[in-house]
């Protein structure tokens, strides 16, 4: 069934996404599937009415499902947890969009969500959605600066906050940091709306600030909002390689479409069925799967506010999936990798009743094939690499097991999603050789879902994605097709380096280290070398218990690349390390890290998850014989 429609996909493209649009509610009909008058700015729908909330909440309401659990809070930072069912979660919606609708909110106003892991983040974007809104999301916690960017850029009429999140035993208050926020920007928002948790009471400003408790009591419900197809629902800003954070528009239309028909083709999710991904609302992720593509598809969502270790042990992601009779997970390698480290035999797996799990599937990070056959081996279930950005929404490559599951290929995302024309091509634009190392390109137009350009910035859009290829968007990573068609995302663009004339896969490299048996997490990057142009440099994080002298064990490394790679890699340097720098989504910094190696100054990245780590790695660089680089 796969490649009947993959095919159908790419050869009837209107055909093929007309039938999955009537799997939608419609307040009224598009005039064109897909509107091609202004290329490069497709827009799918073009015509069409539709809301996001109607169809994430009020249409399974209507439809049988107003008492089915709809979203499962869980949070052990906290200890409790909280169920909703569809009508309780559509009463707590429709009532805050009254209240947002009395403070002056209307149809295409921003709304800024500087908000925690609560239910209330999820009501927030619905309630925008509900009346039109268009919401952005930014993690709680983030630096004020940053925040302000984003405040300036969006020009939200308000924004909500909380007093304050919870990682793991810390207490973060968020109000002195939007206080700040608020302060640096140009831009001042009417009004902020915050909610008071337990751990933390936040002082209010006056005449700027609202209680959210204090505004629900008197709050009126509001009915949903016909807005058009080709509306943007949300902003989420991504990093940009100038340090300004690029607003990914996302629409309303062809989101829709898109998020319900993976849930069942990519992910096998049916009604009714517990579905987790355990990320944030700050990401892509929370937005497409945790939010709108389980209610979209009439699903029960988890929410978690913990980690994978530490809440309170390795064992946390079974209790959940145990205690809730989750069927799907979807997370990052990153926490797996973190999972292994803490527990390499799984003994904390087989204290769980995992009866009724189906599916685990891994994004964000490449994930290295000896993690995925460890927890392929550990859970007994299959366990799905697939492959996706923010600006995409939504996967490009997987296993769509809902359409017949392929064969499983470690370190590969299987084949292109239907309705992504993926190809892999050379610096001069042409199609490389199955098995050669190329940059990962999607033929235009993209399919339903995908940013159609970035806020207030067409220009931006066409240099960032569409100017080095024309005709296609640039997915900025590097890899192959094999001879079967199976994609293999080995690296970042900026991640493949040139030793003596030699193009090589830091992502190739990395494999063989994380297949070392002591080896929990790595990271390789290319650090300049006068003689070889690049060269490569191994950071390794070894798994818990492991009292083996480092020395021997980067010996045992370099000997695994000489072998597997070969002495063409010149893989000589590596060292051992507590930990490596992250973005909260787990993403390692690998280009942080190689600024750091070449003595180039390098902006602390927004996105860190402990600023400390880079001076630890610094330090060892320095060790090693690389200069230190200067760090704002």
């Amino acid at each position: 069934m796969y490649e009947q429609l993959y095919q159908q996909s790419i050869n009837d493209r209107d055909g093929f996404w007309a039938e999955a649009a009537a799997a939608v509610h419609w307040y009224q009909k598009w005039d064109r599937v897909l509107d091609d008058s202004n290329p490069p700015f497709y827009r799918w729908f073009a015509g069409g009415l539709v809301n996001s909330c109607y169809n994430a909440l009020d249409w399974h309401v209507a439809n049988g499902r107003a008492h089915q659990p709809a979203l499962i809070y869980d949070s052990p930072v906290t200890g409790s947890v909280k169920t909703y069912t569809y009508q309780q979660l559509l009463d707590e919606v429709a009532r805050f969009a009254g209240a947002l609708a009395a403070q002056g909110v209307q149809k295409g106003d921003r709304v800024i969500i500087y908000m925690p892991m609560v239910p209330e983040t999820a009501v927030a974007m619905l309630a925008c959605a509900r009346i039109g809104a268009i919401h952005s999301v930014v993690f709680g916690g983030f630096a004020a600066n940053e925040l302000a960017t984003r405040i300036d850029d969006a020009q939200p009429k308000l924004i909500l906050s909380a007093s304050c999140g919870i990682e793991v035993a810390r207490v973060i208050p968020y109000k002195p940091l939007l206080d700040k926020a608020i302060e640096l920007a140009h831009h001042q928002p009417a009004h902020c709306i915050i909610l008071q948790r337990p751990q933390e009471k936040a002082e209010m400003v006056h005449g700027r600030d609202l209680d959210w408790a204090e505004l629900m009591t008197t709050a009126q419900p509001v009915d949903c909002v016909p807005v058009a197809a080709t509306d943007p629902l949300y902003i989420l800003y991504t990093s940009g390689t100038t340090g300004i954070p690029k607003g990914v528009v996302r629409d309303n239309g062809g989101h829709l479409v898109a998020l319900k028909w993976s849930m069942k083709n990519v992910y096998d999710a049916d009604p009714g069925d517990v579905f987790w991904a355990a990320s944030d609302m700050g990401w892509a992720v929370g937005h497409s799967y945790i939010v709108y593509g389980p209610l979209f598809h009439g699903c029960t969502t988890i929410l978690y506010e913990g980690k994978p270790v530490g809440t309170p042990d390795p064992g946390a992601f079974w209790r959940v999936i145990s205690q809730h009779n989750v069927k799907i997970l979807f997370t990052a390698p990153t926490a797996f990798r973190a999972i292994k480290r803490e527990d390499p035999n799984g003994n904390y797996i087989r204290q769980y009743n995992l009866d009724n799990f189906r599916y685990l599937f891994l994004a964000g990070e490449r994930c290295d094939p000896d993690t995925l056959l460890w927890a392929q081996n550990q859970l007994g279930v299959p366990v799905i690499d697939h492959w996706w950005q923010t600006e995409t929404g939504w996967p490009m490559g997987a296993n769509c097991v809902g359409l017949g599951m392929l064969p499983v290929k470690p370190g590969s995302c299987t084949k292109p999603v239907p309705g992504y024309d993926v190809q892999v091509l050379d610096y001069a634009g042409h199609l490389v050789a199955a098995g050669d190392i190329g940059s990962i390109v999607v033929k235009l137009p993209m399919p339903p879902g995908c940013l159609p350009t970035l806020w207030n910035n067409d220009q931006r859009y066409v240099d960032s994605y569409l100017s080095e290829y024309p005709g296609y968007y640039l997915t900025a990573d590097a890899g192959f097709k094999d001879e079967d068609g199976y994609l293999f995302i080995m690296s970042r663009t900026d991640d493949i380096i040139n030793v003596a004339g030699h193009r090589l896969s830091t992502g190739g490299m990395e494999e063989v280290l994380s297949g070392h048996p002591d080896v929990a997490e790595c990271a390789v990057v290319g650090v300049s070398d006068e003689l070889k142009g690049e060269i490569p440099v191994g950071f390794v994080v070894l798994k818990a218990g492991v009292l083996r002298d480092p020395d021997i064990i980067v010996q045992e490394l370099i000997q695994r690349v000489r072998e597997q790679i070969g002495p063409v890699a010149s893989f000589k340097v590596a060292a051992v390390v507590d930990r490596l720098p992250k973005t909260r989504s787990g993403k390692i910094l690998r280009g942080t890290i190689k600024k750091i190696a070449d003595g180039n100054e390098y902006r602390m990245p927004a996105t860190i998850d402990d600023p400390l780590i880079l001076g630890e790695i610094s330090d060892t660089l320095a060790k090693l014989g690389y200069p230190k680089g200067s760090g704002d």
